[in-house]
C-alpha cells in the first residue's frame, strides 16, 4: 500500500495519479457524444449535461443507477463514493484499483453509467452570469 501524499498548499485534495488521468481520458474518448470537462479540477465525463464518471483524487468515480450500482458494490475493491468523510455522493461508486487496468470491465461499466445519464433529463447549460443573476435574486 503506498502512502498518499498531502494535498498541494492551497488545495483540499491531491490532484489525479497522470496514469489514472490517461486511463480516464483513453476510456471516455472512446465513448460517443460524451463532453469532457473538469469539475473541482478534475477530469469528468458528461452526457446530456449530466455527469456520469470522473476522478477524484485516486479515485475513479461512477454513477450507475440503483440496481446496477448495487452490483458494482459487490465487486471486490468497489465502493461508494465520499468525496469527504460522512458525505457520499448519491449514485456515485468508486472503481476498483484492478478495474482501471482492464479496458473491457472498465469500458463496459462506463458503457453503462452513460447510457444512465442519457435516460436522465438534460441539464440546461449555466450561463457565465447565471451565478451573479442568482445571487442577485436573493
Amino acid at each position: 500500500m503506498s502512502i498518499q501524499a498531502p494535498p498541494e498548499p492551497g488545495r483540499k485534495w491531491r490532484p489525479a495519479p497522470e496514469e489514472l488521468v490517461r486511463a480516464f481520458a483513453a476510456t471516455v474518448q472512446s465513448l460517443p457524444g460524451v463532453e469532457s470537462r473538469r469539475m473541482f479540477g478534475y477530469p469528468c465525463a458528461f452526457a446530456n449535461g449530466q455527469m456520469f464518471a470522473g476522478l477524484h483524487q485516486e479515485n475513479m468515480i461512477i454513477r450507475l443507477p440503483d440496481e446496477e450500482r448495487a452490483r458494482f458494490l459487490e465487486l471486490e475493491g468497489a465502493s461508494a463514493f465520499e468525496p469527504m468523510p460522512g458525505r457520499p455522493m448519491r449514485e456515485y461508486v468508486v472503481a476498483p484499483p484492478a478495474m482501471i487496468t482492464d479496458e473491457g470491465p472498465l469500458r463496459s461499466w462506463m458503457e453503462k453509467a452513460l447510457a444512465y445519464a442519457r435516460s436522465l433529463p438534460p441539464k440546461p447549460s449555466k450561463s457565465k452570469g447565471s451565478r451573479k443573476s442568482k445571487a442577485g435574486a436573493r
